[in-house]
């Protein structure tokens, strides 16, 4: 079995350059958010190592679209990740007066519950950041923390499960689904041409109905 990722030539250690990258490097992001609660941030991305990041339970473990980006920048994580994550944002939101937000994660996923909680401090810390992303850690203590960060910072903290799922007022969590989903939800509109970029969507931060994804 595939235990981390095709191309280990592109890891790179937090060291080594800067591990924000401003979504403008990447046409489906885009750069500055211009619809939403976010609306005037500036979007910036992080990309960790898939699999190695990962929970083996994740239905796109042997697929992943990982598998067609030799060229990604892959950070290792750890405490080094982390502090540079620190020295990083506090620069990022001097520099945009309305803050960022940061796509967690275009590969990889977050690794341990002490990861997700140092998210929530940098939330705590950094008024102007946001984050939003996608995991497939909802059936473990990792999943249990991302949650917890969601109630603590219900704004700021857009994480959608990956999973086929409706959304339930009762749970309060909200999904990411793949294209075999027949229940309530939308497809993304950047995938189906509807909006140039994320950053000109806002929806994966701003519905609770569950988006659906077609596969890359």
């Amino acid at each position: 079995m595939i235990t981390t990722t095709r191309y280990k030539k592109s890891i790179k250690s937090p060291l080594e350059g800067t591990v924000l990258k401003p979504g403008r490097n990447n046409k489906k992001l885009g750069y500055k958010i211009t619809k939403g609660k976010h609306k005037g941030k500036y979007l910036y991305s992080l990309t960790l190592t898939e699999r190695d990041t990962c929970p083996t339970s994740c239905h796109h473990w042997d697929d992943c679209y990982g598998n067609n980006m030799p060229f990604a920048h892959r950070f290792q994580h750890g405490k080094e990740l982390e502090d540079k994550l620190d020295n990083e944002i506090g620069k990022l939101v001097h520099k945009h007066n309305k803050g960022i937000l940061v796509r967690l994660h275009v590969l990889g996923d977050f690794y341990s519950p002490e990861y997700v909680f140092h998210w929530s401090s940098l939330l705590n810390k950094y008024p102007t950041l946001s984050v939003y992303g996608y995991s497939a850690r909802y059936d473990d203590n990792i999943g249990g923390a991302i949650a917890l960060a969601g109630v603590l910072h219900p704004d700021r903290f857009d994480i959608r499960y990956s999973k086929n799922k409706d959304y339930s007022e009762a749970s309060n969590f909200q999904y990411a689904a793949d294209e075999s989903f027949t229940g309530d939800f939308f497809d993304c509109p950047e995938q189906t041409g509807q909006v140039a970029s994320c950053a000109d969507c806002a929806a994966c931060w701003q519905s609770t109905k569950t988006v659906r994804f077609l596969s890359h």
